[in-house]
């Protein structure tokens, strides 16, 4: 009876079928997956229920593109993705084409254009982990006995750290022979992986991310965004009045806490949450527009580890680029307190990307990213010409691991950032700039000088405090307008060819 109840519960097989429509392809994707979430979340309940099942499988649906031929016809010059790299076959795994739909039907019908070949979907062999099958509201098995629980290790597939290593985006996996080349930089449980670990890191769904990202490491910024989020939220478009802000739609904070724009009919928006007791570790906060072009700010605090743990996650939702807003040292005798640095270079002295992205690897500045900053400076502070070379500056950005690098002997690390050239030093964004380049999001950093420990200016509690007050609004203003700029040029033009290697994965 165990044997025949085991095997009702199996997900069924799709076997790989050929489709010359993108919508029909990622339908038949959708419809994979549904049947293999709904059969593990179906099991487990009869588990928990106490019934004695064998063991249960389902499996990610795959894509695939066989191809005797380059792309058929010359790609747009400044399209950077859509295509592989020559004859072969090629292929990855697919999760939540709920969240990744309109990425995923967009990747379909370029990969169709480009190439001229029916795609494949079918049901692959990559288990799909029990806890990735459930939604986020599910924890079913805390009420299940230990030794119940040690059970589920025999009937259900659990996370496999082998299946989701970055060896595509590293750039040191091999394809073994007769296998297919990967279609895209992450396999579907290392992006489950990382959907989850989002929860937990920023308490929000994956769900409220937009492709545009701001990072910092001060809570004052976030408390400027929050102010001017939920200012809007109050306001509702003007018809008489059309502009830019008339696509926000919500705002969310911490424990999926949503505030609808006034005036507006309700949204296709989840509007259960509850603002969480204590903040998470880098709480992130979303102002929604419709077509997910909106912002999403996180505050990663003080350090490289936090910017990489973040930055890892959140490279799984494909954004169209993230920017590193922060305080830093000023390192030149010529800087003062409130100027801003545009980083073009970056000295990585964060030790936490080493063995992924070595360090003779160049971590080049993205025009795009670099003109709608030096623009964005320009139209906020109303300066140009000389008063704006004044209080702006580009240059070499320094990032250390080390918060207390002035305590060690002299000349230590003053003789290495001097001998770079740097001009500003922080402890995150060449991290976030590194992990750009390496996940091929386009990036950017545009600090602002808090402090000038070289020449004896520290940050005292009342000279800090006046700083910020006077500074961060502004700062945060230029990020926003920075975006706006890089919204209007189209994610075509900002995943830059700088990103991509010779033989890179079609996905964007």
């Amino acid at each position: 009876m165990t044997a025949i109840r085991a095997q009702a519960l199996q997900a069924p097989f799709f076997a790989p079928e050929s489709f010359l429509d993108a919508q029909a392809a990622l339908n038949r994707a959708q419809q994979i997956y549904a049947a293999g979430t709904a059969c593990l979340r179906e099991a487990l309940q009869r588990f928990v229920a106490g019934e004695d099942i064998g063991p249960v499988r389902a499996c990610y649906p795959f894509v695939r593109l066989r191809t005797d031929t380059v792309a058929r016809a010359q790609p747009p010059s400044h399209l950077a993705y859509g295509f592989v790299a020559g004859p072969g076959v090629y292929e990855t795994t697919l999760t939540r084409p709920d969240l990744f739909g309109d990425y995923f039907r967009e990747q379909f019908q370029l990969l169709l254009d480009n190439h001229g070949q029916a795609l494949e979907v079918g049901s692959s062999h990559q288990p799909i982990p029990l806890h990735f099958a459930l939604s986020e509201h599910e924890h079913v098995e805390g009420s299940l006995s230990a030794e119940r629980r040690l059970r589920m290790r025999d009937l259900f597939d659990l996370p496999d750290l082998a299946a989701m290593d970055d060896g595509i985006a590293n750039g040191t996996h091999r394809s073994a022979p007769g296998t297919p080349e990967p279609l895209a930089l992450f396999t579907a449980p290392r992006v489950d992986y990382s959907l989850h670990r989002l929860r937990h890191y920023t308490g929000c769904s994956p769900e409220h991310f937009q492709n545009f990202v701001l990072f910092t490491n001060y809570q004052f910024y976030i408390d400027e965004f929050c102010r001017l989020g939920q200012g809007l939220m109050q306001r509702a478009p003007d018809p008489a009045a059309p502009d830019e802000h008339d696509d926000c739609i919500a705002f969310v904070e911490p424990g999926n806490l949503v505030t609808r724009r006034l005036g507006l009919p309700a949204e296709d928006i989840d509007a259960l949450g509850q603002a969480l007791p204590r903040l998470p570790q880098m709480p992130a906060y979303h102002l929604i527009r419709r077509d997910r072009s909106g912002i999403t700010m996180v505050n990663i605090g003080v350090g490289p580890a936090n910017a990489k743990t973040i930055s890892d996650h959140i490279a799984v939702l494909r954004p169209h680029a993230w920017l590193m807003l922060g305080h830093c040292a000023g390192l030149r005798n010529s800087q003062a307190l409130g100027d801003y640095v545009l980083a073009h270079a970056y000295v990585r002295e964060d030790h936490v990307l080493d063995e992924e992205l070595p360090l003779w690897v160049p971590i080049p500045p993205l025009a795009e990213i670099q003109v709608a900053l030096e623009a964005a400076v320009a139209q906020v502070t109303g300066l140009k010409g000389a008063e704006l070379k004044r209080i702006f500056r580009t240059g070499t950005v320094a990032s250390t691991d080390n918060r207390n690098w002035e305590l060690l002997p002299y000349p230590g690390p003053e003789r290495r950032f001097s001998q770079s050239r740097a001009v500003a030093l922080d402890m995150e964004s060449a991290t976030l700039a590194a992990n750009g380049f390496r996940f091929r999001v386009p990036y950017g950093t545009l600090l602002c000088v808090s402090d000038k420990p070289l020449h004896g200016e520290i940050k005292l509690p009342g000279m800090a405090n006046q700083f910020y007050r006077e500074r961060v609004d502004q700062h945060l203003r230029i990020g926003l307008r920075a975006i706006e700029l890089l919204r209007a040029q189209g994610p075509d033009q900002l995943h830059s060819r700088k990103l991509r290697s010779f033989a890179e994965v079609a996905f964007q």
